[in-house]
């Protein structure tokens, strides 16, 4: 039901704005359309790919490199893979919680994320590019290593550890 009425209030608020000016409007939602297709086909490569994912990785299989029992094995895991992946934030989420759903554990999740947004192994060369060698290999050590405080205090938060 929450999600129904999100979409009534922003139907209202278009209609509001609409009111208003129409102009402006009707060139905020072509910009809002073109942002939205540009991001669809990421969106979908990224879904499909979990989601084929999903479907070979049984939860047990999850479970044991990403479950909680997993520790800091399935942290460090986690943390690589999310290092060296390149997913935008509003896929990634909903990958963690599908994660979740098939049994992986809070810490490693959180270490994943925390890699995830802030290692760039991917974009290396073009941090290097505007940044230099040096700042771009220290500011990726510090911040894997700080993926590993975040999945500790996930832990202790949620009782993982």
């Amino acid at each position: 039901m929450n999600t129904y009425s999100m979409y009534f209030f922003t139907i209202i608020l278009i209609g509001i704005s609409f009111k208003k000016d129409k102009i402006k409007t009707k060139k905020a939602l072509k910009k809002a359309w073109k942002a939205f297709s540009n991001i669809l086909p990421e969106f979908l490569g990224v879904i499909m790919l979990v989601g084929i994912l999903l479907a070979v990785l049984d939860p047990n299989l999850i479970s044991n490199l990403l479950g909680e029992e997993s520790g800091w094995i399935g942290v460090i895991i986690s943390a690589c893979v999310g290092g060296i992946t390149l997913i935008p934030g509003f896929v990634a989420f909903p990958t963690a919680a599908m994660l979740i759903k098939n049994g992986a554990g809070y810490m490693q999740i959180g270490a994943f994320i925390s890699a995830l947004m802030m290692v760039g192994v991917v974009t290396m060369p073009v941090e290097i590019k505007y940044f230099g060698k040096r700042l771009t290999i220290l500011r990726n050590i510090f911040a894997f290593l700080f993926s590993f405080i975040v999945a500790y205090v996930i832990g202790k938060v949620v009782g993982g550890i």
